[in-house]
């Protein structure tokens, strides 16, 4: 099976195991970002090892999703993709969606803004 597939499959038992939970969406940004950092751990081991990488697109999505904070603690933890380009605008760019996102779901929710 291809590393790609299962952290795709991976983040849709997170977001199916996130909905069994009393709050939800609190759960699901744990998961996501629990497991970004793995994901994060394990294309860096790949990377030493030699062997085949997560892809740069899903490490986005990933973020994209809910967990950038994980890939931030991991991309200072494991020194990985801290410096390429043109990742890390893309990367930025993903954290400034979720968050628009984000902000727009509450909006849309809860009627006003979170403060």
């Amino acid at each position: 099976m291809k590393l790609n597939a299962v952290c795709y499959a991976l983040l849709g038992l997170a977001l199916v195991a996130s909905l069994f939970f009393l709050h939800p969406i609190g759960m699901w940004w744990l998961l996501a970002n629990l497991l970004t950092l793995l994901v994060y751990g394990a294309d860096k081991f790949a990377a030493r090892k030699g062997w085949q990488r997560v892809p740069e697109s899903t490490l986005l999505v990933f973020g994209l999703v809910g967990g950038w904070i994980g890939a931030i603690v991991a991309q200072q933890l494991f020194r990985h993709k801290t410096q390429k380009q043109p990742f890390k605008t893309w990367f930025i760019l993903s954290v400034v969606l979720n968050l628009v996102a984000t902000l727009g779901i509450w909006y849309w929710v809860y009627g006003r803004w979170i403060l």
